[in-house]
């Protein structure tokens, strides 16, 4: 059982399989959602990854500053099915936002979330900064966070 952060470069092809397989599962079948998965984003991201037994569980990437968005952005926030209801959600934001503080000492925080992830987001210091508005098929809302807020 094991957090862990990695560089694109620091990816084995078999960790990046299942990395890619586990958002393909999650956001295109269980969520019925065809969208482009990949999106030239993940080589300069940073990726949040808990393990158990070989499988990933959960996973977040953590894109910098004026790649996506001005400032740095959590995306693709994902915990396998079977894991849910054990909290890792929870400390997968924490981890983010500790990275994102810690390491790249950016004063904000940006999100593209689901709508009815908006409280849980909302939790942890993230706002509001958009209507709603449809995403690939699903309804969505961008939210910020400022390095001033506390988490969870």
């Amino acid at each position: 059982m094991a957090w862990k952060s990695y560089q694109f470069d620091d990816f084995t092809a078999q960790a990046l399989y299942n990395i890619l397989k586990l958002r393909v599962e999650v956001f295109v079948v269980e969520q019925n959602c065809p969208y482009p998965e990949l999106d030239g984003l993940d080589e300069v991201s940073t990726h949040i990854v808990y393990e158990e037994d070989g499988e990933v569980l959960a996973y977040a990437r953590l894109v910098p500053a004026g790649k996506k968005y001005d400032v740095p952005s959590i995306g693709r926030v994902i915990v396998r099915k079977q894991a849910r209801g054990r909290g890792l959600a929870k400390e997968l934001l924490e981890r983010s936002i500790r990275y994102i503080d810690e390491q790249w000492k950016e004063p904000e925080i940006q999100l593209q979330g689901q709508v009815y992830l908006k409280d849980f987001y909302g939790s942890f210091g993230f706002e509001a900064i958009s209507e709603v508005y449809n995403e690939d098929g699903i309804p969505h809302i961008d939210m910020k966070r400022s390095a001033a807020e506390t988490a969870g």
